[in-house]
């Protein structure tokens, strides 16, 4: 738009003529700027959140105290099941142990039969005590 249609002036001659035009405030005036902090005080207070966080704590604790319990209880069953069945394991690995220990003494009589002396079975330390072979497992096959 043209100067002579806004300021309703046919042509501009000067500067000087043209009527002063301002932007100005609304009538009534602007609305008032805020510029207070303001904290909105909605929202749970501070001891609330702290007692609701006790209690959940709390709540918690008493589960892993319950959670404890019967994991130590099915921990002391399986401890006395095994318990029960050591015996048995004893005498199967008892059983065991005998077999190959006659097995070992037929090898040693077998391969020792031509040195004098030699006495079958007989330990070869002088410690008067009987000890089981240190190896855990009797395998002539391999001596």
């Amino acid at each position: 738009m043209t100067e002579a249609i806004i300021r309703k002036k046919a042509g501009m001659s000067s500067v000087k003529d043209m009527p002063l035009l301002q932007d100005g405030p609304p009538p009534g005036g602007f609305a008032p700027v805020r510029y207070a902090r303001r904290i909105p005080n909605t929202g749970p207070s501070a001891v609330a959140i702290f007692l609701t966080t006790f209690g959940l704590f709390s709540y918690g604790m008493y589960q892993v105290g319950k959670g404890n319990k019967i994991r130590r209880a099915i921990k002391e069953e399986k401890y006395a099941a095994r318990r029960a069945i050591i015996p048995m394991l004893q005498a199967e690995e008892d059983e065991r142990f005998v077999k190959e220990w006659r097995k070992y003494l037929d090898e040693e009589a077998r391969i020792m039969k031509d040195v004098p002396g030699w006495k079958v079975g007989e330990s070869v330390y002088n410690s008067g005590r009987w000890m089981p072979p240190a190896t855990g497992e009797l395998r002539p096959d391999v001596w």
